[in-house]
């Protein structure tokens, strides 16, 4: 089998710190087509990586040849060129929020379905080694009963990393329609499902007021309780300005799990009896110089195509995830609890 190949619709930060990056790093792929619609950042990244250029993505997904595509686009064109790519053969690495509702994932999901391609959401967070080995003490009961948890993800805001600044899409609500919680929210939401099962019932305070000039959500507090009864808080803010908070502290019946809560120990063990065990797995992804890091995304979803085996972040995993940060907002909006269907 020779490489795969490969096309990348849209040409900002992420596309560049993370897709096109990875892609580049991978034996498996070939690059062969970029597209955004300012010309000039499809040019450049079409140099960089011997590719060809397009501002019209439906011109890139015309190609011959053509395996598979990440859509790094704002949010609103996420569901309508995933669609369009997976209508037109392609695999589909979608950045996350994968929709901005659960119609617009569900259309994803058959799209695939139809297709036979595979779909997957750019959600990192499980393949994070404090996370996965976390999850493995949890299954194991090392922890005993779950009672609670804590989970943030915080930064000083997408103007310190969006390649349009503070003119960015993040700050238009028409463009992005959620914001801190489905730039950063949504991954807590994916992992808290991956480590403590599905969540059933969310309540929460979403706010703007750390950014000026814009109605986006930049700041909320979520309180969640999953189907075995646990509950705990989930934040969500571009208002650290101080720096990135991405922690998470699991507390448990016979220990705490402190998650990318140390600068050293990405996982630190507390047990009730007084023992602290301290794990260096290496350091969670960040957007800070030097940060960078193989978030797995990209290997995982070309393994995927190429065994053809499920995604583990697949489009029903996506929309459970996307659906946990929707019920915030209407928590927030209607000032009552939502409850979450599960079973679907």
């Amino acid at each position: 089998m020779g490489k795969l190949k490969i096309g990348v619709i849209g040409c900002g930060s992420i596309a560049r710190r993370r897709h096109l990056l990875e892609y580049a790093a991978n034996t498996k792929v070939e690059i062969i087509a970029v597209c955004d619609i300012v010309s000039e950042r499809a040019e450049e990244m079409a140099i960089n990586y011997n590719a060809k250029a397009f501002v019209d993505y439906k011109e890139l997904l015309a190609i011959d040849d053509l395996d598979a595509i990440s859509v790094c686009l704002p949010n609103y064109l996420h569901a309508t060129v995933s669609i369009d790519a997976l209508n037109a053969g392609c695999h589909v690495l979608c950045e996350k929020p994968m929709a901005i509702s659960k119609e617009e994932a569900d259309s994803m999901i058959k799209a695939a379905e139809k297709n036979d391609r595979k779909l997957m959401i750019a959600h990192n967070q499980r393949f994070v080694s404090s996370h996965q080995k976390a999850k493995q003490l949890i299954d194991n009961g090392e922890l005993g009963k779950i009672y609670s948890f804590r989970t943030t993800f915080g930064h000083p805001g997408p103007e310190k990393w969006s390649i349009d600044g503070r003119e960015s899409w993040f700050f238009n609500k028409e463009k992005a329609f959620i914001g801190a919680l489905g730039d950063l929210g949504v991954h807590k939401s994916d992992l808290m499902r991956y480590l403590l099962g599905e969540i059933t019932e969310v309540s929460a305070f979403v706010e703007t007021n750390a950014k000026e000039n814009t109605t986006i959500d930049d700041n909320a507090v979520c309180i969640a309780k999953t189907a075995d009864g646990v509950i705990g808080t989930l934040t969500a803010s571009w208002s650290y300005v101080a720096g990135g908070d991405n922690s998470t502290v699991i507390y448990g019946e016979k220990a705490t799990l402190r998650l990318e809560d140390d600068p050293v120990y990405s996982l630190i063990v507390q047990y009730g009896n007084g023992e602290t065990v301290n794990y260096e797995l290496g350091q969670i992804q960040t957007n800070e110089a030097g940060g960078q890091t193989n978030t797995h995304v990209i290997d995982h979803f070309v393994d995927s195509i190429i065994q053809n085996t499920e995604p583990l972040i697949n489009g029903e995993e996506g929309k459970k995830s996307l659906e946990v940060i929707l019920a915030a907002l209407e928590s927030s909006a209607t000032k009552k609890i939502i409850q979450l269907n599960t079973e679907k």
